[in-house]
């Protein structure tokens, strides 16, 4: 069967390719695809030649095994329709929506493994979003927010706004945000921050401050620190430069949660006396694997359940800014690339 598959084939330089599909062999399924979500973090550092190409796209998803050398096919969110079962597989999953970790593609053959079956009463354009609500439930995890804590988020595009709405789940004492465009600050209020500036409107020390405005002159605290510090930062902007802000918005004996993949730009640090002396922790967090200590207890398939019950919850709709079929995702790329304050969330339509 022919269909459609996006190829990443330079810098800037996407590509709709007609590609066949073959028939489902022992253990898998032929999936035809209804919508798909752009990553607008990881799929413009590819779209910008922002990554090494000797790293592999996925090492845990078989779909996405191979290496970034142009040309190459990526995306992990795809919603479609089970159209075909091969040897061995339960012929109840037959017409079944599922969501598959594979590349933008109209027709595809996976491992049934690979796909989870769409819970009834959740629509495609609203399951697509599964993937970034479960890195969203990891970064919330790893920063393990506390009550009466104080939090801030730089960065709100797609997983930073749903990080934002998981947090203020919790019952912290203040949730700050930060974005350099305007629909995206309006949109974290939305989702739930008591707060979201302008990264060159304020004083990364000040931004928990009680005032609202996050712009004044920081007091030195009893630990020679700043008291309008975080407890928790969380750097989702995917700019290396952030991350230096939000270790100097860290209090004593803070957590940086480094959510952001920055590919082959390095980042370079302020790891002055201050730092040293406030102990504060920088974590890393990614989705494809589980924090060390809680492997004894969770695994991937209770974290994707717990994915699945907090999509119920977020308003997905209002993160969509466009649909484009398939044919066109080169513009759909442009888009996210060149207009970010208009482009949020792009969806593939097929």
């Amino acid at each position: 069967m022919s269909g459609r598959t996006v190829y990443f084939t330079g810098p800037g330089e996407v590509e709709v390719r007609e590609t066949t599909r073959s028939d489902p062999g022992a253990g898998e399924i032929a999936v035809e695809a209804t919508v798909s979500a752009i990553s607008p973090g990881t799929e413009l550092l590819l779209y910008r030649g922002e990554m090494n190409p000797e790293t592999a796209a996925d090492e845990t998803l078989p779909s996405l095994d191979g290496s970034l050398t142009y040309p190459f096919p990526y995306g992990y969110a795809t919603v479609g329709e089970v159209t075909a079962v091969g040897p061995g597989v339960d012929p109840a999953w037959y017409g079944e929506t599922v969501l598959a970790f594979h590349p933008h593609a109209s027709d595809f053959v996976v491992d049934v493994d690979a796909v989870s079956r769409v819970p009834d009463g959740i629509p495609p354009e609203r399951a697509v979003f599964l993937p970034n609500v479960e890195t969203a439930v990891t970064l919330t995890m790893d920063g393990e927010p506390a009550i009466g804590e104080r939090a801030v988020v730089f960065g709100q595009g797609v997983v930073g706004l749903l990080t934002t709405a998981l947090l203020s789940t919790f019952p912290l004492e203040r949730l700050v945000t930060l974005d350099c465009h305007g629909s995206r600050r309006e949109a974290a209020t939305a989702f739930g921050a008591d707060r979201s500036v302008a990264p060159d409107d304020c004083d990364p020390a000040a931004l928990c401050a009680p005032t609202g405005t996050g712009t004044g002159s920081p007091n030195a605290g009893g630990d020679g620190d700043a008291p309008d510090r975080a407890d928790l930062t969380y750097e989702l902007s995917g700019n290396p430069a952030a991350l230096d802000d939000a270790i100097a918005a860290t209090g004593y004996g803070g957590r940086v949660v480094v959510g952001s993949w920055y590919g082959a730009k390095p980042a370079a640090l302020t790891l002055d006396g201050r730092f040293h002396r406030s102990r504060i922790e920088l974590r890393a967090s990614q989705v494809s694997t589980l924090a060390p200590e809680r492997r004894g207890r969770w695994t991937t398939e209770r974290r994707l359940a717990t994915a699945w019950r907090r999509l119920r919850d977020v308003d997905t709709e209002r993160l969509v800014t466009h649909r484009l079929p398939v044919a066109e995702a080169p513009e759909a790329y442009r888009l996210l690339d060149e207009e970010p304050e208009r482009a949020l969330q792009v969806l593939l339509t097929y």
